[in-house]
């Protein structure tokens, strides 16, 4: 509910605090006392658009806060949590709205800084109100359908619908991917079968790539020892018939050096002298230097047979090699990917192959998922029939006491087409009037009048008033046109209507109404240092009988009139027709 309200600076107003009672208050005043100021002073700030019009004469900005005291199940909580705007359940809820003399406006929800657009949603959860040019509220047909489901539709059975319409449309979604991926399958079913037969036939695997490389630079290097030492061997082996080698070479020269030497004959009559003992020297060398050789060619010999490498081996490394990187660049990936890149195109035309049956299997999947929506859709239905029937008939008995015995109040479920159909059901839902008899039904905020629509919205509203989470409605002359057993009629209503834990404000000019408040603001205007002002002031029991005297007497308040108050306000809590 509505608490407080602080005007600063608004038309007439310079500066008001107004304390908010549970119940049913009205407001009154004699015409041109500002009522209306207090309208739209609540409209700005819960959101309504802003006229620079209305900063007070004087003044550099306005600036208005609502004050709202709410249960700790409201869900403008839940909102306001989406929003990320901090709001103890304990506290009160503080909309806030300023508006400068250049129009520019800022809005807060609790000291936090808001768009208007959220302001408005938020507001729209706490207060309604009906006025004689502005509805808002039952006017806004996507509440209908809550409303309706609220009133008489089981919470079971909606909360069915909702799931298994969510059940068939993911079931759809998905076969509608399924679609897809077979046809672009299909499309490319002859390259993928190539490819697939190419790279299954290459069978590359995981790291293979780096071992060929590491094995490739084994052989190579294997390779170059070989030449190296094939090359030193060549150089200690014949080449050809004129070069024997050095150890043909070796072997001539100790045969030449042994001529040097004295026969066996005459060993004895020729004396060993220092040129035959060092000439026996160089042939010792040359013995040593043979054996040498000998050991360095069998040496070289063994290591060039370990060192032999495998030109086939190395080959066909750097074949797979190169048949590796091949396939990468062809389809522009890592060699290292080629191994998934198969899993990936098989699994692909797996998935072609088994698709058919697999497509013909969520087919029925989504057959049996939208036939159970249906099925259930169709409770819905009848339900929400009946309901609305039901509404029907509690409204329509509510509009003969109000001045409206000649309208028709209508809940129209119109059927949608399969494409629209959604979480709520298979219908569409709206209230519709016809005010007069022939006149074809239309909806609330077109066919009624203004007061028409206030006591139509009044009659709904006394209906509804349980399935609502607003806490104030506001109403703006509801009693405009009518007077005596209607106006007494209105008042009782607005009575009945706030006693379901429901705020209600009235500004009203019929003493029937206000007799039937449980609380009383009187409106008026002073002067004050040259400036004329409006004010606000709660209204003593004996001061409201004064003001519900005068509002029947007119400027001069008679003791009958005094009379008549007392008897209105004596039995305010008495029934009325």
């Amino acid at each position: 509910m509505l608490t407080h309200l602080s005007i600063r600076d608004i038309v007439l107003i310079e500066a008001l605090d107004l304390s908010v009672h549970r119940g049913f208050t009205a407001m009154t005043g004699e015409t041109g006392a500002g009522k209306s100021i207090l309208l739209d002073s609540l409209g700005l700030a819960t959101g309504a658009r802003a006229n620079a019009g209305l900063v007070r004469a004087g003044a550099e900005e306005a600036q208005v806060t609502a004050s709202f005291q709410l249960t700790e199940d409201h869900p403008v909580y839940h909102l306001l949590r989406e929003h990320h705007i901090t709001a103890e359940t304990d506290e009160p809820l503080i909309l806030r709205r300023s508006l400068s003399r250049e129009g520019r406006s800022r809005a807060w929800i609790n000291d936090q800084v808001v768009g208007i657009t959220l302001m408005r949603h938020v507001a729209a959860t706490l207060v309604e109100i009906q006025g004689q040019h502005e509805q808002i509220g039952l006017t806004d047909s996507t509440t209908h359908r809550t409303l309706l489901d609220a009133y008489g539709v089981p919470a079971s059975l909606i909360a069915q619908v909702s799931s298994t319409y969510t059940a068939w449309r993911q079931l759809s979604d998905k076969l509608r991917t399924a679609r897809k991926m077979l046809h672009e399958a299909a499309k490319e079913e002859e390259w993928l079968r190539h490819t697939v037969s190419e790279l299954s036939a290459l069978a590359p695997q995981q790291g293979e790539e780096e071992q060929l490389a590491q094995l490739r630079h084994s052989l190579q290097q294997a390779e170059r020892r070989g030449e190296a030492v094939a090359a030193a061997l060549s150089e200690l082996t014949p080449r050809d018939r004129k070069n024997n080698g050095p150890a043909a070479a070796l072997r001539a020269a100790s045969r030449t050096l042994q001529r040097l030497l004295p026969a066996p004959s005459d060993a004895d009559t020729t004396p060993t002298g220092a040129l035959e003992t060092r000439t026996h020297d160089a042939l010792t060398a040359l013995e040593q230097a043979e054996t040498a050789l000998a050991e360095a060619e069998m040496l070289l010999s063994r290591l060039a047979a370990d060192s032999e490498a495998d030109p086939r081996l190395l080959e066909e490394a750097e074949e797979r090699l190169f048949a590796l990187r091949a396939a990468a660049r062809k389809h522009d990936v890592a060699v290292e990917e080629l191994p998934s890149l198969l899993n990936e195109l098989t699994n692909r035309l797996q998935a072609l192959d088994n698709g058919t049956s697999q497509l013909h299997e969520l087919e029925q999947a989504v057959k049996e998922a939208l036939k159970t929506f249906q099925s259930n859709a169709e409770k819905l239905s009848e339900a929400r029939e009946k309901a609305a029937r039901k509404l029907e008939k509690a409204v329509t008995s509510e509009l003969k006491p109000l001045k409206l015995e000649r309208a028709r109040f209508f809940v129209s479920l119109e059927s949608l087409p399969p494409e629209q159909w959604n979480a709520q059901g298979m219908e569409s839902i709206s209230f519709l009037i016809a005010a007069n008899p022939g006149q074809p039904p239309g909806s609330l905020a077109r066919v009624a009048s203004g007061g028409e629509l206030s006591r139509l919205m009044l009659a709904l509203k006394l209906v509804l008033a349980e399935q609502s989470s607003i806490g104030t409605i506001v109403f703006d002359e509801i009693d405009a046109g009518v007077g005596g057993a209607t106006a007494a009629a209105i008042g009782e209503r607005l009575h009945r209507l706030a006693a379901r834990s429901v705020q209600v404000l009235a500004v009203t000019h019929s003493p029937q109404v206000a007799a039937c408040a449980d609380a009383h603001l009187r409106i008026g205007k002073r002067v004050r240092n040259n400036m004329t002002e409006t004010h606000a002031a709660p209204l003593q029991p004996e001061e409201r009988q004064e003001e519900i005297a005068r509002m029947l007497a007119g400027d001069t308040v008679t003791d009958a009139a005094r009379a008549a108050a007392a008897s209105l306000l004596g039995h305010k809590d008495d029934p009325a027709p």
